[in-house]
């Protein structure tokens, strides 16, 4: 999706970001996870402040630096949750994301914040 166009509400009325939001979906549930060599962690695990990835589905007008398709990384305590058609999306402002990944970047570009 890109900034004109829109998702449907439940309702069917069309839904557009505004601003510097930008909307997100989570590919996998913040469940269990596995490390890198195998092992099964409970999401009961206790864990330090974790960031998480999720991909962008539609940003605001006024969102200058990803795009409906990157990976974004933000602090999941700084969320927005909402219902679209069933599906479950997470609401952010550009200043919470603290990382873009999407092949469109050129290598060693250190981004808008840094």
């Amino acid at each position: 999706m890109s900034n004109s166009e829109t998702l449907s509400a439940d309702d069917g009325l069309p839904v557009k970001m505004l601003n510097d939001r930008i909307l997100v979906h989570l590919g996998d549930a913040e469940g269990e996870r596995r490390s890198s060599g195998g092992i099964l962690i409970p999401a009961t695990a206790q864990m330090g402040k974790r960031l998480s990835w999720a991909e962008v589905v539609a940003v605001g007008p006024n969102v200058r630096s990803m795009e409906a398709g990157d990976q974004v990384l933000f602090n999941p305590e700084d969320r927005y949750e909402v219902e679209v058609r069933g599906k479950d999306y997470i609401i952010l402002r550009e200043r919470d994301i603290h990382a873009v990944a999407a092949e469109r970047l050129d290598e060693g570009s250190t981004g808008l914040y840094l």
